[in-house]
């Protein structure tokens, strides 16, 4: 799985690279991360790439013409285009289906905007997937990148060490959220491990930890319980 970051602060992906799953999962060559600076497009001798907006209104916008030689030149590099995906607050919201959705291309191309956000143009003529990953502002997308990446390599097969971890996560499979899980000890402050989970029957365990996701689910998310229609669907009794 190939990712390129296209974004004004590549530096910002310094840290997270060399960090736990995906360090491991680039050093395995399952993942490839590469990072690209819009400034490299900039058409003036300033590196400048963002200006005013026409009709006024605070704040700057980037432009066109480094965006687009940065994604165009970006796209010719590796055997395909890949699928370019643009971070912004107006896009589709990013869930479970959707990061399965991305998870099953061979290379995505991350857009990240600053300040007030892209000239229009730039969707219109790039015409990327436009992706939020919450009803919130973030500084730009370089995080919302990272949130991307880090749930899209889950599904990436030999990332986990377990490949059933992420089909028991939140959302997955089921789409219920997950059970609650426990290690040792097994009391801690008054607080003990369900019994259920110590005496190895493994068909009553499954049924615990389904009914336990199903009542977290109606706890916390119950928007997750509801059909197509809206309505909720009824739920099993435990």
């Amino acid at each position: 799985m190939r990712f390129d970051i296209l974004t004004l602060f590549p530096g910002l992906f310094d840290g997270y690279l060399e960090q736990s799953l995906l360090k491991k999962a680039i050093e395995a060559g399952l993942v490839d991360v590469h990072r690209w600076d819009f400034r490299d497009w900039s058409t003036d001798r300033h590196k400048s790439v963002d200006d005013t907006p026409y009709g006024g209104g605070p704040g700057m916008l980037i432009r066109c013409e480094p965006v687009f030689g940065c994604v165009e030149h970006v796209q010719q590099q590796g055997d395909a285009p890949g699928r370019l995906v643009m971070l912004t607050p107006q896009g589709r919201k990013l869930d479970q289906p959707l990061v399965k959705e991305l998870a099953e291309e061979e290379r995505l191309l991350l857009l990240c905007g600053r300040y007030e956000g892209f000239d229009e143009r730039i969707a219109q003529g790039l015409e990327p997937l436009e992706v939020s990953v919450g009803d919130f502002i973030c500084n730009g997308g370089e995080v919302p990148a990272m949130l991307i990446i880090d749930a899209v390599i889950r599904l990436v097969p030999g990332v986990l060490g377990d490949e059933t971890s992420s089909r028991e996560d939140s959302f997955s499979g089921s789409g219920l959220l997950e059970f609650p899980q426990y290690t040792r000890p097994r009391e801690f402050r008054g607080m003990s491990v369900p019994e259920v989970l110590l005496g190895g029957n493994h068909p009553e365990i499954a049924r615990w930890r389904e009914q336990q996701s199903l009542a977290r689910t109606q706890e916390r998310r119950r928007d997750l319980l509801q059909d197509s229609d809206g309505h909720e669907q009824p739920a099993e009794q435990p």
